[in-house]
């Protein structure tokens, strides 16, 4: 069983700073490609950012210059933050991870349950 815990959501205003992170337990026995996508009710989700184990970064067009991925293995954490926050950043992040609970095993997809960022204007 996987569990991804996110924090760090909140309510801030215009170009303001949060930092987001998710951490994952559970039987895990490698993780490749750590995320972060969001969504807007009524919208698309769409991908914000994304870390290899690596450490190569893809970011989406609206927020690169102002946010950053960052991942520490140790402790299977990914990290978002998020400066100069803007009302049009205003949605629900979830976090999305790409392991394998075995070396046999493909890998899989798993999700946190989001947590709310919300910018004022």
């Amino acid at each position: 069983q996987v569990q991804l815990v996110e924090s760090g959501g909140g309510l801030v205003h215009s170009g303001g700073s949060l930092r987001l992170s998710c951490a994952a337990s559970g039987t895990i026995f490698s993780i490749n490609v750590m995320g972060w996508y969001r969504q807007a009710p009524g919208k698309q989700r769409e991908l914000v950012a994304a870390i290899t184990s690596g450490g190569s970064t893809n970011y989406g067009d609206s927020v690169k210059g102002r946010f950053t991925i960052s991942r520490d293995n140790a402790k299977n954490t990914v990290y978002l933050q998020m400066n100069s926050l803007k009302p049009e950043d205003t949605a629900v992040y979830y976090c999305n991870v790409d392991l394998r609970t075995a070396f046999w095993s493909g890998r899989n997809d798993y999700w946190g349950q989001g947590t709310q960022v919300t910018v004022s204007s």
